[in-house]
């Protein structure tokens, strides 16, 4: 479609979305009755809220206030019970004045990136990354810096340390990650910290599936350096824990002076998060603690199905799994670019192509990224028996 007014030339050249090019994939296809669509595309809880929490949203809208524009910051009960649930979670101190809500992990992100850099300015993201992080500095005009990973999927802090420059501002972790679902251990998530705070640069880790994470205890002690805030910036998501992602609930925890300057990005882009969605997730914390917990064991039991029915099929590999993703190379003359619309055609499967989390030269073509949190056991198996029978 051509433009007739000026274009910024760094949203043109940023690439269009991918779940929804992904969607596209399904335009014109028909799925026989017994051979239904298998959805593994998006990290996105496809069931409502619990009925409680609908309830509570339901008693909200009652309330005058939840219409209304609130603090840019959040609302202040909301930042206080996060950070109490943080600092139970992971030791140390967490301060209400060193959390902002935000409407998603997604506006986190980009309020901390509006912090850190500028134009010309560069950020080092692991690969694979999750490509909204990608583009987002693709159209801020900030250069993503790829750090391949290495073993297990997990990325090298010596590696990191050599692709730092003059004007790198952060290096980006998420853990779980998204797309490849491995979780990065407490050492080595102390390592990265380590680097960024001798080098004079941030660390910004990405929790949204923290809820997830299969270790009993603390995913990391970062929480527990008194310093932690002049050089850590942690975003989270209530969206996955308590399926609201249709209400756009994240969170940023930070310096406080930092958080000041992110209030300027956040009032010029939705002013604040929605009253309905923070008070949705204040009441998740508050009485959602042993269903959470119910649904962390399913996602869980869902990760071991998925391990064990991928890890029987002739020549795939599962190179990364947990949270919600599985991270696959698969064994076909094909790159997965031209493989994952022909497994839409052809088997009824929609999974993203690993070339949406890397860069062109890199080796996504190989890879594909199966997001299983919303396939039950038996939804599992039969995505193995598609794939046992697949030919392109």
């Amino acid at each position: 479609m051509s433009v007739s007014a000026p274009l910024n030339p760094a949203l043109a050249e940023a690439f269009a979305p991918p779940v929804m090019e992904a969607r596209r994939w399904l335009e014109g296809v028909t799925f026989p009755p017994d051979r239904p669509l298998l959805n593994l595309s998006q990290a996105a809880p496809v069931d409502p809220p619990p009925e409680g929490l609908r309830a509570a949203m339901a008693d909200a809208l009652a309330e005058s206030d939840t219409h209304l524009y609130g603090p840019v910051l959040g609302l202040p009960a909301l930042r206080a019970a996060l950070a109490a649930r943080t600092a139970t979670i992971h030791g140390g101190a967490v301060k209400a004045e060193q959390v902002a809500i935000t409407a998603g992990c997604n506006q986190a992100f980009c309020a901390a990136m509006a912090t850190l850099a500028g134009p010309g300015d560069a950020v080092i993201l692991p690969v694979p990354w999750y490509f909204n992080h990608k583009m987002w500095l693709d159209m801020s005009g900030i250069a993503a810096v790829p750090l391949p990973c290495g073993a297990g999927m997990l990325p090298d802090p010596a590696a990191a340390a050599a692709l730092i420059g003059p004007r790198t501002r952060a290096i980006v972790l998420v853990s779980p990650n998204n797309p490849a679902g491995v979780e990065y251990p407490p050492a080595l998530l102390a390592a990265f910290r380590d680097l960024a705070r001798a080098r004079g640069i941030a660390l910004v880790l990405d929790e949204t599936y923290r809820d997830f994470h299969a270790a009993e205890g603390a995913p990391h002690d970062l929480f527990s350096d008194p310093a932690w805030d002049e050089v850590l910036i942690h975003l989270y998501s209530f969206s996955k824990a308590y399926r609201l992602t249709g209400h756009r609930v994240g969170a940023m925890l930070a310096n406080p002076g930092r958080l000041a300057q992110a209030e300027k990005f956040l009032d010029c882009v939705a002013i604040c998060p929605t009253a309905l969605g923070q008070k949705a997730a204040l009441w998740g914390l508050a009485h959602l603690g042993d269903w959470l917990a119910d649904e962390r064991a399913e996602i869980l039991a869902r990760r071991a199905a998925i391990e064990a029915a991928l890890g029987r099929l002739p020549g795939w590999t599962v190179e990364g799994c947990g949270a919600y993703f599985a991270w696959v190379r698969h064994p076909f003359d094909m790159g997965s670019g031209a493989l994952a619309p022909r497994l839409v055609r052809d088997a009824g499967v929609l999974v993203l192509p690993g070339t949406m989390f890397m860069p062109q030269a890199a080796d996504g073509a190989r890879h594909l990224r199966i997001a299983f949190a919303n396939a039950d056991a038996a939804g599992i198996a039969e995505l193995a028996r598609r794939l046992v029978v697949f030919r392109p």
